[in-house]
């Protein structure tokens, strides 16, 4: 045989061998098509939805249990104002969860902001509005130790805010002296202090603007985390640093973004709690970091990061509020609350490894 007909001959043979072979082409098992994981996948596209759906069939139960005694506009609106001083303080700890972090300290930083707006008017005679001011940027600073601290520094978020919890603690109990102010005298100098707690009567309904603030704060940061740069940022943070880093997102520069604003809502949540309180307290708040961690996981927000929205963290302060509020009308010692509440943080985990599953 020649050179010149090798080719030939092995062309002859190949194509022999393709016309006998098998015409289909290679074919894997699709399991995507099954009701478990179109749901797994739904669950995963939209994190809110169980809060949402625990949080409505929460209220059709109480509905049931207690009638018009629960399904009134005072009742209801009540659960909103039980709600709204951990609503914004976990609207805070949303953001940094989402980026893989923890914040320990938001219920400190809260207490210390209003402490220091209380004490720069009535210490120092300042003007409320340059208080306010002031209590408005000592929760920035906080926030923006701790961002530097997680960002340059590379401690972990957890020690971090351990210790600023401490650090912010302590200042704010030497500082204030363990005096608080009372509400009459806040009323008659420096109302602007209690702005928060100022109420909005809408058909029965009462709305204060603490709770006003809590809605539109959390609107505002569901837009922000998911049609801005900013937010898309956040969630690929979240979700894996070292890859954000390398197509081009400014790690360091969002982390630190993230717990001033963090910090900022905090000293927001300071000046509510004065409205709803009426009284500048160095003693109030201190379990708002619990609270604010508990909302976020029953939210639906993955403690692991990159996953979640603020919406469902809404929902889930509002879950709490609603079975605090539920049971104490049926009488049920308040342990049965802690216990469901506990129950609800071991579910909403255990859901969210599940839901996680499917992007693996």
């Amino acid at each position: 045989m020649t050179p010149d007909t090798k080719p030939a001959a092995g062309s002859a043979d190949y194509e022999a061998s393709l016309a006998s072979g098998p015409q289909t082409v290679a074919a894997f098992d699709d399991h995507g098509n099954s009701l478990g994981h179109r749901i797994q996948h739904t669950l995963h596209q939209t994190p809110s939805l169980v809060p949402l759906i625990v949080l409505v069939l929460s209220i059709i139960l109480f509905g049931v249990l207690l009638g018009s005694k629960f399904f009134s506009p005072f009742a209801l609106t009540l659960i909103l104002q039980q709600v709204q001083i951990v609503g914004i303080v976990a609207a805070a700890q949303s953001l940094v969860i989402l980026t893989a972090g923890i914040d320990l300290s938001v219920g400190a930083i809260m207490v210390l902001s209003s402490v220091v707006m209380g004490q720069f008017t009535f210490r120092y005679g300042l003007p409320v509005e340059i208080s306010i001011v002031c209590g408005l940027l000592c929760g920035t600073l906080c926030g923006y130790i701790n961002g530097f601290l997680v960002a340059h520094v590379k401690l972990p978020p957890f020690i971090v805010t351990l210790g600023m919890w401490q650090i912010v603690l302590a200042t704010n109990f030497l500082y204030s002296a363990n005096e608080t102010i009372r509400s009459q005298e806040i009323s008659a100098s420096a109302p602007l202090l209690q702005f928060f707690g100022n109420k909005v009567n809408v058909g029965g309904a009462i709305f204060t603007h603490g709770v006003i603030f809590m809605v539109v704060l959390v609107l505002v940061l569901a837009y922000a985390l998911r049609q801005t740069a900013w937010g898309r940022h956040v969630y690929a943070i979240g979700d894996d640093p070292e890859a954000a880093q390398l197509s081009g997102v400014q790690v360091k520069k969002v982390q630190i973004s993230v717990y001033m604003l963090s910090g900022l809502i905090c000293a927001f949540a300071g000046w509510a709690m004065i409205g709803r309180i009426g009284s500048v307290s160095p003693t109030t708040g201190q379990l708002a970091n619990i609270e604010s961690i508990t909302a976020v996981v029953i939210g639906g927000i993955s403690l692991f990061g990159g996953r979640g929205s603020v919406l469902g963290t809404l929902f889930g302060a509002l879950i709490v509020g609603v079975f605090t509020l539920g049971l104490r009308l049926l009488g049920a010692d308040a342990q049965w609350t802690y216990l469901l509440i506990g129950l609800l943080i071991i579910a909403a985990v255990a859901v969210d490894q599940w839901i996680r599953k499917v992007s693996v």
